[in-house]
């Protein structure tokens, strides 16, 4: 079955860097573009990066833009969410989904605070 596991969360200062990252299986990785998500306490759910199956193609939301690098390592049925520069209002967990499939990790805390 389809299995995404999300990986790399803590605790941070602000301006600090942080990486995640989402080991998928149970489904052809190469075949779908990716996306990372987050939701804050008591907020819905946000889209934050999306990249396309190969990797070539990438968007971010303007929260974050400039700031996070979404990538993915097709060999290794991994996907990536380099975050630098974090800011407070970062703080949420985070979520992996592969476009079209609707499954959900377990997701990964992060909280920026001094």
């Amino acid at each position: 079955q389809v299995q995404l596991v999300e990986s790399g969360g803590g605790l941070v200062q602000p301006g600090g860097s942080l990486r995640l990252s989402c080991a998928a299986s149970g489904f052809i990785f190469t075949n779908f573009g990716m996306r990372w998500y987050r939701q804050a306490p008591g907020k819905e759910r946000e889209l934050v990066a999306s990249i396309n199956s190969a990797g070539s193609i990438t968007t971010y939301g303007d929260s974050v833009k400039g700031r996070f690098t979404i990538s993915r390592d097709n060999a290794k049925n991994t996907l990536y969410l380099q975050m630098n520069s974090l800011k407070p209002e970062d703080t949420a967990v985070y979520y992996c989904k592969a476009h079209t499939l609707n499954y959900w990790g377990q997701g990964t805390q992060v909280t920026v605070s001094s």
